[in-house]
């Protein structure tokens, strides 16, 4: 079993991620993508809340008053068999405590739907603590540019040929916060975001882009999972 290396503190932010048991694929169909997003939104509650009574007044669980949240988070994105998120901690165990409810509630899904048993992601959760703007935004890039992987499985040792196609892919790829900063598709997503509490060089479209386009710009190993 992992063991956790860093510590959480209260007002800092750290990228987590994590990935199937033995790289397997943890999201199937679209179905099983928007459920966890669901549950990313439902998970960030100090309040115990059964996702079933979610829809007893409501189409949509994103209309639910989840009350106080446990994190901040600044940007997500799910691949097929890992997901990242950018969060920054409220106040001391809430990482922890809104990842193991993420976890779990997540992994009970995926067993009850396919019909399987035993550990559905590899040991815990991992997280590095993003300690510096310019890491930072760095994270933001490495988060959002993790779909290029779907059209050129190369890129991060070869290089992009066309940026401004990988950009577009990745800012139409549907289970990002990319896409959920710009589409109105994913307005119910845009709730999973609180930018208030992050830099303000996040809320600046512009500047998010130009600095993508610069990681774009030639081979990262550590881009892509």
């Amino acid at each position: 079993m992992s063991i956790r290396r860093i510590s959480f503190a209260e007002g800092e932010y750290y990228h987590i991620y994590n990935r199937g048991n033995s790289k397997q694929k943890i999201f199937l169909d679209r179905k099983d993508f928007n459920h966890f997003l669901e549950l990313v939104f439902v998970c960030n509650s100090e309040r115990n809340i059964n996702f079933r009574d979610l829809f007893q007044n409501s189409d949509t669980v994103f209309d639910f008053d989840r009350g106080e949240t446990l994190v901040d988070i600044g940007a997500y994105c799910l691949m097929p068999n890992h997901f990242h998120i950018l969060i920054k901690e409220r106040k001391s165990g809430n990482i922890s405590l809104f990842m193991q409810k993420l976890a779990t509630a997540y992994a009970m899904y995926f067993n009850k739907r396919y019909n399987r048993s035993g550990s559905l992601f590899e040991g815990k959760f991992k997280s590095q603590h993003v300690n510096s703007d310019r890491y930072l935004k760095y994270i933001f890039s490495y988060i959002h540019l993790n779909p290029v992987k779907i059209i050129d499985s190369k890129w991060k040792e070869m290089g992009i040929k066309d940026k401004n196609e990988a950009y577009n892919f990745c800012k139409q790829y549907v289970y990002s916060s990319l896409c959920a900063s710009d589409q109105e598709r994913t307005e119910e997503y845009k709730r999973l975001l609180n930018m208030a509490v992050f830099p303000k060089y996040f809320m600046n479209a512009s500047e998010n882009e130009t600095e993508i386009f610069e990681w774009l710009s030639f081979p990262r190993q550590d881009l892509g999972k």
